[in-house]
């Protein structure tokens, strides 16, 4: 009995919705951008990554944004985190990550925006071992929407 419920509500949502149309609008101008990390030094391990995309119609733009990272360590402390921001005039999210054990650290993080037709993506790592020398990377990502 419950089937022959369900099948015949999904048979009534088809039914309605073969009437209704929504069609999608092409964007005039859209746009992604994206980076990513990662750090390793003797037993530690760090990753972020950020990505974002916009889409401008003529009924307004919408955008999305994505963060995230983790860390590891084999007898260490671990740790990560993102945050998420929106208000009316941008999207920022913002992830770190950090293994440490000993002296021993990697560290990565990622900042990623969107404001203003601009998206804009950084990833900076790090790692470090006593005695060595740090090993640092930056990788950016920018686009610039054109005007409408």
């Amino acid at each position: 009995m419950t089937k022959l419920v369900s099948l015949a509500a999904a048979l009534a949502i088809a039914t309605a919705m073969a009437g209704t149309q929504s069609l999608a609008q092409d964007c005039k101008a859209a746009g992604t951008v994206g980076s990513a990390g990662s750090a390793s030094a003797g037993g530690t391990s760090a990753s972020t990554l950020g990505t974002a995309g916009t889409c401008a119609t003529d009924d307004g733009t919408t955008s999305s944004i994505g963060s995230g990272g983790s860390a590891a360590t084999a007898d260490g402390k671990a740790q990560s985190r993102t945050k998420i921001n929106e208000n009316d005039n941008q999207l920022k999210a913002q992830s770190k990550a950090q293994a440490m054990d000993q002296g021993t650290f990697s560290k990565s993080q990622t900042k990623t925006r969107v404001r203003d037709g601009e998206l804009e993506s950084t990833t900076r790592t790090m790692s470090h071992v006593p005695g060595q020398k740090p090993v640092k990377s930056r990788t950016d990502s920018n686009v610039i929407l054109p005007p409408q």
